[in-house]
């Protein structure tokens, strides 16, 4: 298509006609896209090229000068993976609900930041909405809570509300006056060592506590740990809770963190953004038992919960928690720091120019209600324990642990040669073949093929085609 003349290049940028044109080819490439995820057995997961290779075309292209929007996304489509696929079981990434993807494109257009209320105002409103659903979900009876960019930056922040409300000085005014300490799985996700170390903790205030033979923190050892750490001159300010964790999927026991934390008055902080999306699910909420006596809870909407990429909720039981972790002057953003204000969301987050993610949450709930949560979550977990019974029915496979989740951790063992490097090279071979996507983990020394099952179009059969995969890549390196 030819961009009507304009005035000037710049005017071309805001040629609104030339945005139709593109919009209509932009959906019809990407339901064809789809279409070929969905039902072309031949469509490939993942079109792997070399690290090197794929840098030079995009140079290259850069040399190119400019073209058509739709030959670039073309490309685009042809060079990245394909979560969508159903046999994309690899990272934990959302397959996104493609009413949420729309919501971006609104959003993208109308590029309201949220820090302020009048450049946000639907914004702000939705997410209350959401965070206020989010709190009564948890639990939370007079909770609260705010959207922001990924887990990792929300686990942050909520413990930084920690040391806010436990440290015995104001941090944030003063600076470290005690030398302070979280404790934490040895099996957390690693956003919670660099969180501890952003605070200032260092490698000495990240006390991690041993798992056991479920990965699972061993509550047993608390009270040894917390004494050792008073008598170094440790201030322990919180406890951290995995639901769940990112190798294996294993859930803490939330109830008895709980009791320790209310016995020593410690924060309990749940980083829940993969594992608390099971709050939607009657079968399987169970398993986040105690969530709601913790003081701050992080869940990912783009994991489990069908929105792309990011959106996390930070929910709190007091309200007035997520109003103190930030306490600065900016008068040229509002008027007082001190107030209560939930629809000027820049006093409670790092953000000032946040996207409208709760456009993208609110969308799914509006049209389909929260009941696709747990169709999904439901979905997922089925599956992932289907798939663990199909593994421990086959002789050439050792499964690592029973999935509580939908993280099945699985390797092959019918070989004399190194088991480590011998599932490595298996791996490696998927990758490049594109037909399955898997990632790796390692367990106590050993490595494990790793699978998340995210998508819910998968199947059974997929399943067991990636057992049958592997066997025969099996042979041929024989």
């Amino acid at each position: 298509m030819q961009i009507p003349t304009q005035n000037s290049v710049l005017d071309q940028a805001y040629d609104i006609q030339a945005f139709r044109t593109w919009g209509h080819e932009l959906i019809d490439l990407l339901v064809n896209h789809l279409e070929g995820t969905h039902t072309n057995p031949e469509f490939p997961v993942l079109p792997y090229h070399s690290p090197e290779k794929e840098l030079q075309f995009w140079q290259q292209d850069f040399k190119n000068g400019p073209g058509q929007p739709l030959d670039l996304f073309t490309n685009i489509l042809q060079h990245s993976i394909h979560v969508h696929h159903p046999r994309y079981i690899g990272h934990q990434v959302s397959v996104p609900a493609l009413v949420a993807s729309l919501a971006g494109l609104v959003s993208d257009i109308l590029s309201n930041g949220s820090a302020v209320y009048e450049m946000g105002m639907a914004s702000n409103a939705l997410e209350k909405v959401v965070t206020d659903f989010m709190s009564q979900k948890v639990g939370f009876q007079d909770g609260t809570g705010f959207l922001t960019s990924g887990g990792s930056l929300a686990n942050l922040t909520a413990l930084l509300a920690a040391r806010k409300a436990k440290a015995p000085n104001d941090v944030w005014e003063m600076g470290h006056q005690e030398k302070l300490a979280v404790l934490v799985s040895e099996e957390a996700h690693y956003c919670i060592d660099r969180a501890a170390r952003i605070l200032g903790l260092g490698s000495e205030g990240i006390i991690k506590i041993p798992v056991n033979e479920r990965f699972q923190i061993r509550t047993d050892l608390l009270e040894n740990y917390l004494q050792q750490a008073n008598s170094q001159g440790l201030t322990v300010i919180a406890v951290v809770g995995c639901a769940c964790s990112t190798s294996t999927g294993s859930f803490d026991d939330l109830e008895k963190l709980a009791d320790f934390c209310e016995k020593y008055n410690l924060w309990l902080h749940v980083d829940g953004a993969h594992g608390g999306a099971a709050i939607f699910s009657e079968k399987y909420k169970f398993i986040l038992k105690g969530i709601e006596r913790a003081d701050s809870v992080v869940i990912d909407f783009h994991k489990m919960l069908l929105t792309p990429a990011l959106a996390t909720a930070l929910i709190f039981k007091n309200q007035s928690d997520s109003y103190q972790t930030f306490s600065q002057k900016a008068q040229y953003l509002w008027e007082s720091q001190q107030d209560g204000e939930w629809w000027n969301s820049g006093k409670r987050t790092f953000e000032c120019t946040k996207f409208m993610m709760s456009l993208k949450v609110y969308s799914i709930l509006k049209t389909y209600g929260e009941h696709v949560f747990e169709e999904n979550v439901e979905r997922l977990f089925d599956l992932a324990k289907a798939f663990a019974k199909m593994i421990q029915a086959r002789p050439n496979f050792e499964l690592a642990i029973e999935p509580e989740a939908n993280i099945v951790n699985f390797r092959f063992v019918n070989t004399a040669n190194d088991l480590n490097e011998w599932n490595s090279n298996i791996r490696k071979q998927l990758l490049q073949d594109g037909k399955f996507y898997i990632v790796q983990t390692t367990l106590n020394g050993k490595l494990y093929l790793r699978t998340t099952i995210m998508n819910p179009l998968t199947t059974e059969q997929d399943l067991e085609a990636l057992l049958d995969e592997i066997e025969l890549l099996s042979q041929s390196f024989k």
